[in-house]
C-alpha cells in the first residue's frame, strides 16, 4: 500500500470509528425537540408523548420547544441550521417540510436539503364536511350545488398553506371547481364559522373536526384516505364516491439537520420506533385514528419526496400563495 493510499484508508477508517462513537453516544447531553407551532396542536399531540418516552428510554431530557410562526417555518429553520449531532430534532406536521416551498416566494431553509427524515408520527385523512343547511348529503350533490353558485361559494380553511388548504384546491382542481378559499388563524377558529354557518365547508383532519360531525352540527360528505376513517365508517372515501383524484392525510413526522451523520439518524429512528409501540403511544395513534406509521428514514424520505412533487403541482395549477 502506497504512503498516499494508506492515509486515505486511516481517514476512512477514523470517520467510521467517529461515526460510530457518535451513535454510541448519543444522547450525550440533553435534547431539544422543536416543534414548530404554538402549544397545544396536533403536533404537541405526538411530540408530548415522544419527549416523555425517549427521556424515559435514554436517560437524558428530551424537551420540548414550541417555536411557532411563519406557518412553521420559523422552527424548522432552527433546527435545520442547528449543529447535526442529534441534539436538536424536528416534530411537525407536512406544511413546513412539503407545502411552504410551494407557496412562500422565499424561504429560509430548503426542505429536503437541510433536514434529514427520520420516520412518520401520525397520519390521518381529512374529512370533507358541511354545515347542514348546505343542500347536499354526497359529493355528487355538494359538487352540484357548488356549480350552481357560480363562483360565489367558499371554503374555510385553518389558514394559507396549511394541508387543509391545499387539499381544498386539490378538490377544487380535480372537481373543475370555481369557489373561493377564505384562510382563518387556525382550525379552531375556522371551525366555529363553519359551525355558525358563516363558511359552508371545510377539510380538516379527523382530530379537530369529528366531535361536531358525532354532535350532528356538521355534515361529513367524504373522508380523503385511501381507506374509509375507523371512526368515521359511514362516510365513504372520495374514491368510493367517484373521484379517485383527492387523496390527502394530515401528518406528522420527525426530523434532525440534513447532515447529522447515519449511524445516529438510525439511533434516533430505533428509539423513537419503540415508543411509537409503546401503551401511551398506541393510545394517540387510536385517539387520533391513525395507523401505526413508524418508518425507516428511507422510505419516510421517498414519501416526502412524493408529497412534495404531489403538493407542488397542486399549487403551480391553483396559483395557491400566501404571499
Amino acid at each position: 500500500m502506497t504512503g498516499c493510499n494508506r492515509r486515505m484508508a486511516l481517514a476512512a477508517l477514523g470517520l467510521l470509528v467517529c461515526s460510530t462513537v457518535q451513535a454510541q453516544d448519543w444522547p450525550s447531553k440533553p435534547a431539544t425537540i422543536v416543534v414548530p407551532w404554538p402549544p397545544g396542536g396536533p403536533s404537541d399531540t405526538v411530540a408530548r408523548p415522544m419527549s416523555k418516552g425517549l427521556t424515559d428510554a435514554l436517560g437524558k431530557p428530551f424537551v420540548v420547544d414550541n417555536r411557532g410562526g411563519a406557518g412553521g417555518n420559523i422552527g424548522s429553520a432552527a433546527v435545520a441550521k442547528a449543529t447535526p449531532d442529534g441534539s436538536m430534532l424536528l416534530i411537525t406536521s407536512s406544511a413546513p417540510i412539503v407545502i411552504n416551498q410551494h407557496v412562500y416566494k422565499k424561504m429560509p431553509f430548503e426542505a429536503q436539503k437541510d433536514l434529514a427524515p427520520v420516520t412518520n408520527l401520525l397520519r390521518v385523512p381529512l374529512v370533507l364536511a358541511v354545515h347542514p343547511s348546505v343542500p347536499a348529503s354526497n359529493l355528487k350533490e355538494l359538487v352540484a350545488h357548488i356549480q350552481s353558485a357560480a363562483g360565489k361559494f367558499q371554503y374555510a380553511s385553518s389558514g394559507n398553506g396549511t394541508p387543509q388548504h391545499m387539499t381544498g384546491e386539490l378538490f377544487k382542481m380535480t372537481a373543475k371547481l370555481d369557489m373561493t378559499h377564505v384562510p382563518y388563524k387556525g382550525s379552531a377558529t375556522a371551525i366555529n364559522d363553519v359551525l355558525a354557518g358563516h363558511a359552508p365547508m371545510m377539510f380538516d383532519s379527523t382530530v379537530a373536526i369529528l366531535p361536531h360531525i358525532k354532535a350532528g352540527k356538521l355534515k361529513a360528505i367524504a373522508v380523503t384516505g385511501a381507506k374509509r376513517s375507523s371512526q368515521l365508517p359511514d362516510v365513504p372515501t372520495f374514491a368510493e364516491a367517484g373521484m379517485p383524484g383527492v387523496e390527502s392525510y394530515a401528518w406528522y413526522g420527525m426530523f434532525a439537520p440534513a447532515k447529522t451523520p447515519k449511524d445516529v439518524i438510525a439511533k434516533i429512528n430505533a428509539e423513537a420506533l419503540k415508543v411509537m409501540k409503546g401503551a401511551e403511544y398506541q393510545h394517540v395513534l387510536k385517539e387520533t385514528g391513525s395507523e401505526f406509521v413508524g418508518d425507516t428514514p428511507e422510505n419516510f424520505a421517498a414519501f416526502v419526496k412524493a408529497e412534495s412533487e404531489k403538493w407542488g403541482k397542486v399549487a403551480k395549477a391553483t396559483g395557491a400563495t400566501v404571499d
